[in-house]
């Protein structure tokens, strides 16, 4: 039984769902079933049919997700065990050195099917502001110098 229990407390420090943290939820479970099924035969009340179906139905969730979670584990060593046991293609163990040929051809400027659009009607430039200050900036200060005023007029 101590044995359980550090395994247990092992368990709830190691990733993934342990043989002994899933042992324990079943056991946790289970016994929260009878204690249910107990009550409801004590007092004939509908409430414990309901918390049994919801406590079966997280038993239930609680159990296929640690099956997922193992049968993704599994996926994915077993596609990592066939990387490995692959030999990489292009590679070999010699230790010479490959050099890529670059060409020097200069790619054409532009394709002779599409056309240039003809620019039709009149063009208005937009009137360009200095980058040191923006719109925003010049009303942010703007806004400071009215609450500043504000206040002094209340301290009058």
């Amino acid at each position: 039984m101590a044995g359980f229990v550090e395994q247990l407390w092992d368990s709830i420090f190691t990733p993934g769902p342990t043989p002994s943290l899933l042992l324990a939820t079943n056991v946790t479970f289970a016994s929260l079933q009878l204690v249910l099924l107990a009550l409801l035969i004590a007092t004939y009340s509908v409430h414990f049919v309901a918390l049994s179906l919801l406590s079966g139905g997280l038993w239930w969730a609680i159990n296929w997700f640690a099956t997922e979670l193992n049968a993704a584990k599994a996926r994915e060593e077993a596609s990592k065990a066939r990387t490995e046991q692959r030999p990489r293609q292009g590679t070999d163990d010699s230790e010479t050195e490959v050099e890529t040929i670059v060409s020097n051809k200069k790619p054409k400027a532009g394709s002779n099917e599409v056309e240039p659009a003809v620019q039709t009607g009149d063009l208005k430039l937009r009137a360009t502001e200095p980058l040191s200050e923006s719109k925003s900036a010049a009303s942010t200060e703007d806004e400071w110098e009215k609450v500043s005023e504000n206040e002094n007029e209340k301290d009058k």
